[in-house]
């Protein structure tokens, strides 16, 4: 998978609700210049904030407008391959994290958050 950035949950609601100001120069660069895709973890997570209210929209409407919009797709790696690298990532008790890595991680891909932990034990982790 070459010109391909995983990016986290965080990133995809201040894309989807125009934040670019949250960005640095680098990461924005990054997500223009790469194809960009998401763990399907991330649309669970997407829900979950819907339903407590933390975000405004349900998952299906950002994942499609940010389909639309600047081509983010979901990626389709096993699941059981996805769970037994997850099983390696110790490090996290948040499973939405360690899924999220552990996909990114299967393919050795670029996974930009600002999640301190996940930078912190991620090598391919980027937030500069």
């Amino acid at each position: 998978m070459e010109n391909v950035i995983f990016i986290d949950t965080h990133v995809v609601v201040w894309l989807y609700t125009g934040k670019t100001e949250l960005f640095s120069e680098k990461v924005l660069e990054k997500i223009r210049k790469n194809d960009l895709y998401i763990s399907p973890v991330v649309r669970l997570e997407l829900q979950y904030l819907f339903e407590i209210s933390k975000i405004k929209e349900g998952p299906d409407k950002i994942i499609k407008t940010l389909n639309k919009d600047i081509g983010l797709k979901e990626s389709n790696d096993s699941f059981i391959e996805i769970i037994i690298e997850a099983i390696k990532h110790k490090w996290t008790r948040d499973p939405f994290d360690r899924i999220i890595t552990a996909q990114a991680s299967l393919n050795n891909i670029e996974l930009i958050t600002k999640d301190s932990s996940i930078l912190s034990n991620y090598k391919f982790a980027y937030w500069e």
